[in-house]
Parts: structure tokens; sequence; C-alpha cells
């Protein structure tokens, strides 16, 4: 039987943290923690790639960070979200944000913020596996994406 993962359960144990209910945060709060825990999963994925150089690392992670990229992401994966799922996206990408795109169009800003939106509600619904399942399928479409466009 495979082992079940749940970052967010474990770091609550570890350092003595309450449990919390997901559905209770904005969606803005969700986005907040989905984009750090994203970020660890790309950055770890980055890493096991290679021992390079940090700044070869931080350009690697940068290109599969940034919202555009996301943004790309969630677009390939919206025919494997369930209606929570959508839901929980869809409240990400309609919250009204004070900060601004940076080198993005607003369209895309806003699918990346629900994205990420979706990535903390599932970290913090103790449903990692979930989480880890959509960001490696989202990652390897688009891959695929990329060989189709070379062919």
């Amino acid at each position: 039987m495979e082992k079940s993962i749940d970052m967010f359960g474990d770091i609550c144990e570890a350092i003595g943290l309450s449990d919390i209910d997901a559905d209770t945060y904005s969606p803005l709060t969700l986005a907040y923690i989905g984009d750090a825990v994203y970020e660890v999963v790309i950055r770890t994925m980055v890493v096991d790639m290679a021992n390079m150089q940090v700044n070869k690392l931080h350009k690697k992670s940068s290109s599969l960070v940034k919202a555009k990229t996301q943004a790309r992401i969630i677009r390939l994966l919206e025919d494997e979200l369930d209606e929570k799922e959508m839901s929980v996206f869809k409240r990400g990408r309609n919250a009204k944000s004070f900060t601004k795109a940076k080198n993005v169009s607003v369209t895309d800003y806003r699918i990346a913020t629900g994205f990420e939106a979706l990535v903390g509600y599932l970290y913090l619904a103790h449903r990692t596996d979930r989480m880890l399942q959509l960001i490696k399928t989202g990652l390897d479409r688009m891959e695929n994406e990329k060989c189709d466009m070379k062919n």
C-alpha cells in the first residue's frame, strides 16, 4: 500500500499547530500559501534534476513558477478538476487583489492566482497527494505540448 503524503499535517504535528478548515479561508489567503507550496514543489523538482549553480537553479525554477506558466498549467488541467476544485480555482481567479501583475497580462495573473488558491486549498485540506498529482499532470501536459509544437 502506498503511503499518503500530508505536508500540512506533518508540519502542524511537528511544531504544534492546530488543524484548520481550508474552506474558511479567503481565496487570496489560499493563493498566498499556495504560491509558497508550489514554489517548494518546483524547487524540489529542479534540485532533483541536477546539482548545479544556484543561479541556474533559480533560472529554471523561475520559468516554472511565473504567472504565465501557472496559467498555462491550470488551463491544461481544467478537465481534471472536480466540482469543488473548480469552485476553489474560480474563487481565486475572481478574487479582487490589490497587487498588480508584473510582466504578464491581467488575465494570466488572475488565472495564476486561481491556480495558487487551488494549490493552497489542497495543501491546507490535507490533500497533498491530489495537489502533487495535478501539478505533475499539468507539467507533463505542458511538456508534451512543447514536444508536439517541435514536431
